[in-house]
């Protein structure tokens, strides 16, 4: 139980701000090196919004003489919009001006906090591993284990896709993309666990759970940003299932024009490696044991005689 707490919320608790990648237009930034952010320059307020569409950055500050503006999107999270209007306001301070904050990714009206966004991480890496269980339980061959782990991928995108879209409006993008990324991110962590099992048997299991909840999840940036995890870990974990999913399934529906090519990449190759794993489990578990003629050749009883 210490290993859990400290796996979930360490964090949490040691999450700060730092290098977080913000635009700047019309000027630069006073004692830029000192604020926590990584900033990025564009020429026009139209081009610091196409990045924020993007996601190349968190928001942007646009600096003028009528006083700064805060370009932010809310559907990247409170913690982003926080800090880019904090540093909005200190300019707006020392200027004597007012700030101006435009939303340009708000979130949906059903979930205007953002908070069943950020829960979704955690019924992905639990579907995962329960559908990776219960086949690597019920399931005998790795044919039938393959089809399994494809039905399952199917079925359950779909009717979590339902419950997340239609039943309760937490997801309001295309149900068929939300549909293809849910289920491609809970068969990333089942195929896992099947593989695992395959390979070690019954502690295989045990491993792929341990690497998904209690490793890849606190790290996957799903209800912050993973640059806000302390040092290197949270761009690690978005090679992981849980942070690839759930960057996907944001982007999915609040930013069609940013490039999801890492996180699919992340997803396939997961899913691939799951598969891999079992076939090699499988062919190592079939190799005919070959014994000497003269075993073979020994009446029934011989070793006990």
């Amino acid at each position: 139980m210490a290993l859990v707490a400290l796996a979930f919320l360490w964090p949490v608790a040691t999450s700060e701000a730092s290098d977080l990648p913000v635009g700047v237009v019309g000027g630069e930034l006073p004692d830029a090196a000192e604020l926590p952010i990584d900033a990025t320059t564009y020429d026009s307020r139209a081009d610091a919004v196409d990045a924020i569409e993007e996601r190349e950055v968190y928001g942007a500050l646009v600096l003028g003489a009528d006083g700064p503006e805060a370009l932010v999107a809310g559907a990247d999270g409170a913690a982003t919009v926080s800090i880019v209007e904090g540093i909005g306001a200190q300019i707006a301070s020392a200027q004597c001006a007012e700030l101006t904050t435009t939303d340009v990714v708000p979130l949906s009206a059903d979930d205007p906090t953002g908070a069943g966004l950020g829960a979704m991480g955690f019924p992905l890496v639990l579907g995962g591993i329960v559908g990776g269980v219960v086949i690597s339980l019920l399931v005998a061959g790795v044919a039938r284990r393959m089809l399994a782990l494809a039905v399952y991928g199917v079925v359950g995108g779909l009717l979590v896709a339902v419950v997340t879209g239609p039943v309760l409006g937490i997801l309001g993008g295309s149900f068929w993309h939300e549909a293809l990324v849910i289920g491609a991110g809970m068969l990333g962590t089942a195929s896992t666990v099947v593989g695992l099992n395959a390979l070690l048997g019954a502690p295989g299991i045990g491993i792929g759970a341990v690497i998904t909840m209690l490793v890849a999840n606190p790290l996957s940036g799903a209800t912050q940003p993973y640059q806000l995890i302390t040092g290197p870990w949270g761009e690690i974990g978005q090679y992981f299932v849980p942070g690839a999913a759930a960057s996907l399934v944001r982007e999915v529906n609040y930013f069609p024009d940013a490039s999801t090519l890492h996180e699919w990449v992340v997803l396939l190759a997961w899913i691939l490696g799951g598969v891999l794993l079992s076939l090699v489990g499988h062919f190592r578990s079939s190799t005919p044991v070959h014994l000497p003629a003269s075993e073979l050749e020994q009446p029934p009883g011989a070793h006990q005689a």
